[in-house]
């Protein structure tokens, strides 16, 4: 399977799959229909009361309630946003089986949503519009925690018939629009300790709904921030010969430091380097002793990434060095690429041509955003994929990710909901480790 590519039907999983479908599909396509009004109204109640990140105290106990009617037990992460909830399917760690022989260990499967907002308004004329000023559902979040609130519902009632041992823990994260993320604590407080696979969706609404797209390898960058200070003696913009004009540093700065990173970073791979902010000076006469720069570092290669600070510093040294200007280098390291694994993403892929249909998974493009579900698929095996929801009521635009009147065909979450419990049942039948 080549790096970038989408994989192709897989003989094994894809038999495997339609298997499972043959014999739980009506029930899978059932529960799906009578949670999806449900599912649809619990959607909107988030999107009309947005939290950012890290103060997703409301959202996070609207989640909690609801898996405690259906008898789980869900827990809260140290921070107080975000939770995880076990779902358990079968018995093991030393369970009697119903052989009477104790089980093995259990095999794991986290199902990831993200619950927090962005910090915008949300300018659609709707009526679950954003009712917090400042405060929007741009990015899908909220569809994102329905879908995975909604497989958690679904599996629930699929339990007693699928004869499985195994569990999958739904995690909904909080804080991933910030750096380094919350799945930082996640791992931190130990839930991906034994976990064999995990998958998500994200929204993509350049995609038709009832559309999976997937991707092996990186599917997204690597994304750091940086700093730059320079300063000098200032100076009367009548004599600038006599100072260091520190405007027109940070504009030779501007245009050439992405420049000088990429040329550095080429044995390694592809970077991307983008002013976001520059400030310097008030006056229309003074020459400025000080000047502020900050901006983003992007690559999809992890090789690359390892090596950003060092190379941004000497990418610096090279352009400011013979200007004459002072400069100090503040580097925060954000998050890695998301790096698809193989055989994780065959399993979405033939679980997609199966429920959605073998010309509906196609190949969703590298994008050059960071997200922080790249920490899991650091030390566990999984997949992330781009669910289409994209409308006829969307218009003819399809608008981008952060759009201030970014809204979502609501069909698509019944089909991300029958992607991840398929995804999740193939990983506890074995199916991914048959071949």
């Amino acid at each position: 399977m080549i790096d970038g590519s989408i994989p192709a039907p897989d003989p094994v999983v894809g038999s495997g799959v339609d298997t499972l479908l043959r014999s739980h599909g009506d029930d899978l396509d059932r529960l799906v229909r009578e949670h999806l009004g449900e599912l649809r109204s619990f959607r909107r109640t988030l999107h009309a009361h947005p939290e950012l990140s890290g103060q997703e105290y409301w959202t996070t106990e609207e989640i909690a309630e609801r898996l405690r009617v259906e008898g789980l037990d869900p827990r809260v992460l140290p921070s107080g946003t975000g939770l995880v909830c076990d779902l358990d399917l079968g018995p093991g760690d030393g369970a009697e089986g119903a052989d009477g022989a104790a089980a093995g260990p259990v095999r794991t499967v986290v199902l990831r949503a993200d619950i927090d907002a962005l910090a915008m308004e949300d300018e659609k004329a709707v009526p679950y519009r954003s009712r917090v000023p400042g405060v929007a559902h741009a990015c899908g979040h909220d569809v994102h925690t329905a879908v995975v609130l909604g497989a958690g519902l679904v599996l629930l009632g699929m339990r007693d018939g699928l004869g499985l041992t195994g569990r999958v823990r739904l995690v909904f994260e909080p804080s991933e629009e910030t750096v380094p993320g919350g799945a930082v604590e996640v791992l931190g407080t130990g839930w991906f300790d034994g976990v064999d696979a995990v998958y998500a969706v994200h929204c993509d609404p350049k995609l038709d709904v009832g559309h999976l797209g997937v991707r092996v390898g990186a599917m997204t960058a690597a994304s750091d921030s940086f700093e730059l200070r320079l300063h000098g003696p200032g100076g009367h913009t009548a004599r600038p010969q006599l100072t260091v004009d520190l405007v027109s540093v940070a504009a030779e700065v501007i245009r050439g430091l992405p420049a000088a990173l990429t040329e550095l970073a080429e044995p390694y791979g592809e970077v991307s380097l983008v002013f976001g902010a520059v400030h310097s000076g008030d006056a229309a006469n003074v020459i400025p002793a000080s000047a502020v720069l900050r901006g983003s570092i992007r690559t999809p290669y992890r090789e690359v990434w390892d090596v950003t600070e060092e190379l941004l510093e000497k990418a610096v040294a090279a352009v400011v060095g013979p200007t004459g200007a002072g400069w100090s280098l503040s580097h925060v390291r954000g998050v890695p690429p998301v790096v698809n694994e193989p055989r994780a993403t065959a399993v979405l892929a033939d679980a997609g041509r199966a429920l959605l249909g073998p010309d509906r998974v196609v190949e969703t493009p590298r994008s050059m955003g960071g997200d922080s579900f790249a920490w899991y698929l650091e030390d566990t095996p999984g997949s992330y994929a781009r669910l289409g929801v994209h409308g006829p009521d969307n218009g003819a635009d399809r608008l981008d990710l952060h759009a201030a009147n970014f809204d979502v065909d609501e069909d698509c979450l019944a089909h991300g909901v029958r992607v991840l419990v398929t995804a999740a049942l193939a990983e506890l039948s074995g199916l991914r480790d048959t071949r």
